[in-house]
């Protein structure tokens, strides 16, 4: 009764939300970063019914924000009707303990926001599992006192993933036990994948993994250039699964491309270990498509933050193209290149809507991987036309000669088919 009675309400859960500016950080920082939740929770499946920026000095240990400030929220929440509190930063579990028994509501952290909207797209076992101890290691310190909130959300925004309601009549003994269950089924899974890897670094193709801030514009530029098909909305976190497709590129060479989960700020340490399976393209690829969208107000701070999680993953040195995308967008004389120059090796200008930029992101790709090309004169018997298949598929052939010993070949070869024709190599 008391579910028709909700849903008669309004259709969505309403959320209200609230950015906190510590000190002398930029009110207008606070307001991107606030900006940014509201499209999460919106990506989650809420609506979102009212925000605010509070200023403080100091977090305080109850409510995070003062007592008279915590009694305004409380009350806009109430005339607002909103069913669910959330804060663009984390709250301590008894923070979180006390604003529910003042609102009587779900109060949740961006934190548990971005675990919601990954249980909603993980499609992999492993992303499934990962996204289960997640919200688990999430849970475990908010048990005591939350039965009646969690009876209470009903699978709402900060429970979605089917941990919580799962979990409802467990204690936290079970809770850990499942815990310790998840994280060795993760080992399994992780060695299936990293025999999986192997076989593919055996087929001997390059590999580059496109990375960048959520929303950029990744999914669409492999979509552009290989049509893969993969699912590219305007949305945070529209695709979380890795996707690898080939591409030909202008120097007869083949690249492995594969998309990666989008970065975004303040992306919990456990998510980032719970999309290995797509940020170690970034790790594993030998290089990397930077994606940035240009046009965002605070392009910069999305680069910074992206190289911070690639240094984490000890991906930040590995030979890139940078691609300014949606430059379709700019307004007034706004210069990317001048904001973005000389951080990579390759830098280039796109428009993946309006297909702008991307021969040129092609025509970079090949760039890049030709410096990693060995120039080299062959010899090849006439006999082993199969060597000279393999040269023609995946060099690039610069001169070729038939002559009474054999086939001459002037090619510029990638260093890993270099040992497969060392011994046709001539002066």
């Amino acid at each position: 009764m008391n579910e028709e009675i909700r849903a008669s309400r309004h259709d969505f859960e309403r959320a209200y939300l609230v950015g906190v500016q510590f000190g002398r950080m930029p009110r207008e920082e606070v307001e991107d970063h606030l900006r940014e939740l509201e499209s999460l929770v919106t990506t989650a499946g809420a609506e979102v019914a009212g925000s605010e920026v509070v200023r403080i000095n100091r977090a305080s240990p109850q409510y995070l924000v003062g007592t008279g400030k915590a009694e305004e929220i409380a009350t806009r929440m109430e005339a607002l009707d909103c069913d669910v509190l959330v804060f663009d930063d984390d709250l301590a579990p008894p923070q979180q303990h006390l604003w529910e028994e003042k609102t009587k509501k779900a109060v949740i952290d961006r934190r548990k926001v971005i675990i919601d909207i990954f249980a909603q797209r993980a499609r992999t076992r492993e992303a499934r599992l990962q996204i289960e101890l997640a919200t688990l290691e999430y849970m475990l310190p908010r048990l005591k006192g939350a039965w009646t909130h969690l009876e209470r959300q009903r699978g709402g925004l900060g429970q979605r993933g089917g941990a919580g309601e799962l979990q409802i009549e467990v204690d936290r003994r079970i809770v850990r036990d499942r815990i310790a269950r998840l994280r060795k089924d993760l080992v399994e899974v992780r060695h299936h994948r990293a025999n999986q890897r192997k076989r593919r670094e055996r087929v001997p193709i390059p590999t580059a993994a496109i990375v960048g801030y959520t929303n950029s514009g990744k999914s669409s530029l492999l979509n552009a250039m290989t049509e893969a098909g993969v699912l590219a909305e305007d949305k945070l976190f529209a695709t979380l699964d890795a996707t690898t497709r080939r591409i030909d590129l202008p120097n007869n060479q083949k690249l492995l491309l594969s998309d990666t989960v989008g970065f975004i700020r303040k992306l919990p340490t456990t998510l980032i270990d719970a999309f290995k399976s797509t940020l170690e393209e970034a790790a594993a690829a030998e290089y990397l498509v930077h994606v940035v969208d240009v046009s965002h107000p605070r392009a910069r701070e999305q680069y910074d933050v992206t190289t911070t999680v690639l240094k984490e993953l000890g991906a930040d040195d590995k030979p890139t193209v940078l691609v300014l995308n949606k430059i379709d967008l700019l307004s007034g004389d706004r210069n990317p290149l001048q904001e973005f120059g000389g951080l990579a090796a390759h830098t280039v200008l796109s428009s993946v809507a309006t297909g702008e930029g991307l021969r040129d992101v092609r025509d970079a790709l090949g760039a890049l991987l030709s410096d990693g090309l060995e120039d080299l004169h062959l010899c090849i018997p006439a006999s082993r036309y199969d060597v000279v298949s393999a040269v023609h598929r995946d060099c690039e052939v610069l001169e070729e000669r038939h002559e009474e010993d054999g086939v001459h070949i002037h090619a510029r070869i990638p260093h890993r088919h270099v040992s497969a024709v060392a011994e046709f190599v001539s002066a």
